[in-house]
């Protein structure tokens, strides 16, 4: 995930403060990791360092001294560009699970019981998931969201029963002869 496009895109709608962009980017985005407000002004300054975002205004109002950011001509441009861009499919597959089965078929651990307690984290996240999205005011964004997790969630359980009833001839294959 793109932060810097990210906050061009909360950008686009208008100038914003660091820690607004910060509460946007949590609530637009409720299933990704909360952005840090490090990363969210270091990420500001680099924007303005590349020409694609610039200081709107600096103040006070009584307060801490406050900065709002808005998107340049450029910054619209390079959003457009990388929003438009189609997100290639991986070329190779590095998966941590996969990983995880041969090496302790590798060293001599027990990958049925790996997979078994896999599955069993995999579907407790999808019981949360699913009270997430199910919940009483649950917005479309979070639907959404956990939604796709949720596809990718049941894609590895299906990988890890594949991958269980194989474990056989993996074994085999991969085991020190």
């Amino acid at each position: 995930m793109s932060t810097r496009h990210i906050l061009l895109g909360l950008l686009a709608s208008g100038p914003s403060h660091g820690y607004d962009l910060k509460r946007r980017h949590d609530q637009r985005f409720p299933q990704a990791r909360p952005l840090a407000y490090g990363q969210a002004y270091t990420t500001l300054q680099r924007l303005v360092r590349d020409g694609l975002a610039e200081v709107d205004t600096t103040g006070s109002d009584g307060g801490p001294e406050r900065t709002a950011y808005r998107s340049t001509e450029a910054g619209g441009r390079e959003l457009a560009r990388w929003a438009g861009e189609v997100a290639p499919p991986a070329p190779f597959v590095a998966n941590e699970i996969f990983t995880k089965v041969v090496v302790s078929i590798l060293s001599g651990g027990d990958p049925a019981g790996y997979l078994r307690e896999q599955q069993a984290a995999h579907k407790e996240r999808m019981r949360e998931l699913t009270a997430v999205k199910t919940a009483d005011g649950a917005d479309l964004a979070t639907v959404l969201s956990a939604d796709y997790a949720l596809d990718h969630l049941d894609a590895d359980l299906r990988w890890m029963t594949t991958t269980g009833a194989r474990l056989a001839t993996l074994t085999a294959e991969v085991a020190p002869t």
